[in-house]
């Protein structure tokens, strides 16, 4: 009968309004109203099938409104708990996105690590490759260079032609300290002999003027 179902639902309705707090009412609307898909309007539907059901006139009318409350509160708690499984979803997601971050922040830390590592040994490498071409640089300039044994031989030989002109010199300097000797005796002679000459010229003069005179007396 009409009055009885009346009672039930106002019942049910009345113990819902009663037990239901101001904030679990917002809840539930942001709840159901999460996605955007239309759950507003069910809500609007649902009051107004309400205020129907409240003004029906007959039983048949006051049942169907009722069999259709019914419908959209199905609708709404199935999207509600669709909601909610999302919810918990993103939950799950959030937890493992954290994990991925935090594993990332990891391995970012680790390669920047790697990477110092990596430089620090980049430096080596090219400070010995710089070492080594400047020992192949060194060995190569040492190999155009003779052997130690060789270069003593070289300067064996060098010390003996040494010793050669050293006496080549001292013979030479002997030369010309006898061919400086002979030219200053050389030249004293011929100062002499001038002297002489011009003594003698002196005389033969000094005795053509005698007979000059002894001539004239």
């Amino acid at each position: 009968p009409r009055e009885a179902v009346d009672a039930e639902v106002n019942s049910n309705t009345a113990q819902a309004m009663g037990a239901v707090t101001d904030d679990e009412v917002i809840r539930k609307r942001l709840l159901i109203d999460g996605d955007g898909a239309g759950d507003d309007r069910r809500i609007n539907l649902l009051v107004k099938t309400f205020f129907k059901w409240c003004n029906s006139g007959s039983h048949e009318e006051g049942y169907s409104q009722y069999e259709r409350m019914l419908g959209i509160l199905a609708q709404c708690e199935f999207s509600m708990g669709k909601t909610l499984l999302v919810y918990d979803m993103n939950l799950r997601e959030m937890e493992n996105y954290e994990k991925i971050y935090k594993e990332t922040e990891s391995n970012i830390m680790a390669a920047h690590e790697k990477i110092a590592e990596c430089k620090k040994q980049i430096q080596q490498a090219k400070r010995i490759r710089k070492n080594r071409q400047e020992y192949d640089a060194l060995a190569r300039v040492i190999q155009t260079h003779p052997d130690r044994h060789e270069t003593l031989k070289q300067l064996e030989a060098l010390g003996k032609e040494l010793q050669h002109l050293s006496r080549i010199k001292e013979s030479v300097e002997d030369k010309l300290e006898l061919r400086r000797k002979q030219f200053h005796v050389l030249l004293s002679t011929i100062r002499e002999l001038q002297q002489t000459l011009e003594n003698d010229e002196k005389l033969s003069e000094a005795d053509d003027v005698q007979e000059t005179r002894m001539d004239t007396q």
